[in-house]
């Protein structure tokens, strides 16, 4: 059912986003040097690596590690990089992860290669059996704030808590938190 409500949504998702996604991909090539998507190598269910894509809003040769982790984070942003991430508009592009089955809209965020200690974390308490999704219950608590030890509580108490209805909420607030650009940080 999960599966089926994805690609409704997808169906729903792609005619009204399909201008602001087109915006936003000239916005990117005309702003800075690289190119507009951002092919990131992410952990999916049962710890399988997928490209995850993004909207690039960090200047080509920035390191691939969580943006906590970069010395100076602000000074990697291209010129529009902030206001896509702030936005959340930068996540448009993971619908075609949605639609391919990488990914649901709701589930943990997938983790970057290289998050060790998150993707260990998971593993020990199962999280990873789960579709990473585009939002989730940590996102929706903190997204930016939260410790990996918070975040990974949260991903469990949503693998206890998943339903439909519960799946609905957090849309619901993803939506509410995103037009207000709470919680997020950069």
């Amino acid at each position: 059912m999960k599966r089926l409500f994805d690609l409704i949504l997808i169906l729903i998702a792609i005619p009204l986003l399909f201008f602001p996604i087109i915006l936003v991909a000239i916005l990117v090539k005309a702003t800075s040097k690289g190119q507009v998507l951002y092919w990131s190598d992410r952990i999916g269910k049962d710890g399988i690596i997928f490209k995850m894509p993004k909207f690039r809003s960090m200047k080509t040769g920035t390191p691939a590690v969580a943006t906590h982790l970069l010395q100076n984070p602000e000074s990697t942003l291209t010129s529009i990089g902030h206001f896509i991430r702030k936005s959340s508009l930068d996540e448009l592009p993971q619908l075609w992860s949605i639609f391919k089955g990488e990914m649901s809209f709701v589930g943990p965020r997938p983790a970057l290669f290289n998050q060790n200690d998150l993707i260990s974390m998971r593993t020990q308490k199962g999280v990873e059996k789960l579709l990473p999704g585009l939002t989730g219950w940590a996102q929706i608590n903190g997204r930016d704030e939260l410790t990996i030890a918070e975040k990974v509580e949260l991903d469990i108490e949503y693998l206890k808590r998943r339903s439909f209805l519960f799946d609905l909420k957090i849309l619901w607030i993803t939506l509410l938190k995103v037009v207000k650009t709470d919680k997020i940080s950069h």
